[in-house]
């Protein structure tokens, strides 16, 4: 039965779910660019051993990730 509800639930309210993530994918990847960066900064290691621009790095894997999770949405 919970099964049962949480599908139902789930058909409901995908379309809502991706329009959501659609609309506010600039946002969400703007406030995560904020956080890697306080995390790049945070890391003394990353100033002396690794030279990788966490923030820019961050953005890309969370558009694989709003992506992949819109294609899922679209495709189940």
């Amino acid at each position: 039965m919970r099964r049962f509800v949480r599908e139902a639930a789930f058909r409901l309210t995908k379309n809502d779910l991706y329009q959501f993530l659609d609309d506010h994918e600039d946002d969400l990847i703007r406030i995560f660019h904020e956080e890697i960066e306080k995390l790049d900064e945070r890391i003394p290691e990353e100033e002396i051993f690794i030279d990788i621009h966490m923030a820019a790095l961050g953005d890309e894997l969370l558009r694989a990730a709003l992506t992949a999770l819109k294609r899922f949405l679209r495709e189940v």
